[in-house]
């Protein structure tokens, strides 16, 4: 089919020029804009322009970043307002003579007995005129338990100037003998100054040395407190009665009691002290009517006693001062323990010897056993063998006394006083002719 013929369009009607074509644009431009906010438009044609996007202007930063930012510089601003204010605060404390302690008198000290003010103001002294937040509370402590009677000891300062000290003082529990002066001991061992004003019912320690550390007296304080204990455990108080206990030697605690008849030295070994004292205290009076003098009582074999056996002869101790032996007598020390014993020159006398069974200890007990007395000297031999027989052997071999060679059971069980040996009546015959 041939194409209809027509006129030709020239340039100028398809695109006008000049003011049509500014109008035209105008015009096109106005439906676009028309097209661009009308919303509800659902469809559009395929052949309209793409449409031009409305462009936002944004920030730099994001809002989250931007609040966080704004926070953080909130809170510089509080604490250079803190840092500034405690400036402030720091340089009035420090220069104010609000905190400055004054005197002795804005120093309490509770818990004082035996530790005197003077003592704790050698130490706490140095605060006076110091600035209260200034005050080594630490050091003051350590310095304030060096003093012999503080056990513990705590510094607390209170606003505005302030000190509050308080003293746990140690509880002494004997008497120590220490070379030339007597001094109260405390359960472990430390020593302490004798009191001005109190008055202790306790026994002497003997045993413990000038200068030797807490580590040596700590093991003497715990058989002491061993001691102790066991005497006490019935609720007798048994160590109420004695005067000495000397530790020297831990495998032998001799002690000595103050008995009225006569102070009497009583050793009873390293174990079962209370036993041993009950068979002491039930048989002294019958001793005594057997023996013109009691002095020693050795106790630390089992079943078996001597009565005065032959006591070596001990190093001296240093004699007290009159001046130490009045203030010890005033804190309650006994007279006995006052007095220097015997010398390392004094020759001990022969002392009647004897040693008694398991029969006469307990009746009871012994009954339900069968023994026989020994009527030989071999027999006599294996009473020698026993422990602490050597004391009775060469007591024997002295002639300290005639019982000695007796069987042990028969000088026992006869109450009449032994005869005394040679020596002994030799001497109480030129006592009587002194008389």
């Amino acid at each position: 089919m041939a194409r209809k013929s027509g006129s030709t369009i020239v340039q100028e009607e398809l695109y006008p020029s000049g003011a049509d074509h500014r109008h035209e644009d105008s015009s096109r431009d106005t439906l676009d804009d028309a097209r661009l906010v009308d919303l509800d438009v659902n469809e559009e044609s395929p052949f309209l322009r793409g449409q031009k996007r409305v462009s936002a202007r944004r920030s730099s930063l994001p809002k989250r970043t931007a609040s966080r930012l704004l926070w953080a510089s909130a809170a510089a601003a509080i604490l250079c307002g803190a840092i500034i204010l405690s400036a402030i605060l720091y340089n009035y404390g420090e220069h104010s003579w609000r905190f400055r302690i004054e005197s002795s008198d804005n120093i309490e000290v509770a818990g004082m007995q035996n530790v005197t003010k003077a003592q704790i103001m050698e130490v706490m002294g140095a605060d006076i005129g110091r600035n209260i937040f200034f005050v080594p509370l630490d050091q003051q402590k350590q310095q304030l338990e060096q003093i012999a009677w503080v056990e513990s000891a705590s510094v607390m300062r209170f606003v505005p100037n302030r000190l509050r000290v308080e003293i746990h003082e140690r509880v002494p529990v004997a008497f120590a003998r220490v070379g030339p002066r007597i001094e109260l001991i405390d359960a472990s061992g430390t020593l302490m100054d004798l009191p001005h004003s109190h008055k202790y019912s306790f026994p002497v320690i003997l045993g413990m040395n000038p200068g030797e550390p807490l580590s040596t007296r700590a093991p003497r304080m715990k058989a002491y407190n061993d001691l102790v204990d066991q005497l006490d455990s019935d609720g007798a108080r048994y160590s109420q009665e004695l005067s000495e206990v000397d530790l020297s030697d831990l495998d032998n605690l001799k002690i000595r009691v103050n008995d009225p008849a006569g102070d009497v030295l009583v050793e009873l070994g390293s174990t079962n002290y209370l036993m041993r004292y009950k068979t002491y205290i039930s048989h002294i009076q019958e001793w005594r009517q057997q023996f013109h003098r009691i002095e020693s009582v050795n106790l630390r074999y089992d079943n078996q006693v001597i009565v005065n056996p032959e006591m070596e002869a001990k190093s001296k101790q240093t004699a007290l001062p009159p001046s130490v032996a009045k203030a010890a007598a005033a804190a309650g020390v006994r007279p006995v323990s006052l007095v220097t014993k015997i010398g390392p020159h004094d020759k001990p006398l022969p002392k009647p010897v004897f040693e008694v069974p398991q029969k006469k200890l307990d009746p009871k007990s012994a009954a339900k056993k069968t023994v026989k007395p020994p009527h030989s000297k071999k027999s006599v031999a294996r009473t020698n063998g026993k422990p602490g027989s050597k004391t009775s052997a060469s007591a024997s071999r002295g002639g300290a006394t005639q019982a000695a060679k007796r069987p042990s059971s028969a000088v026992a069980g006869n109450h009449a006083a032994p005869k005394p040996s040679a020596a002994i009546a030799k001497q109480q015959a030129a006592a009587a002719g002194q008389n």
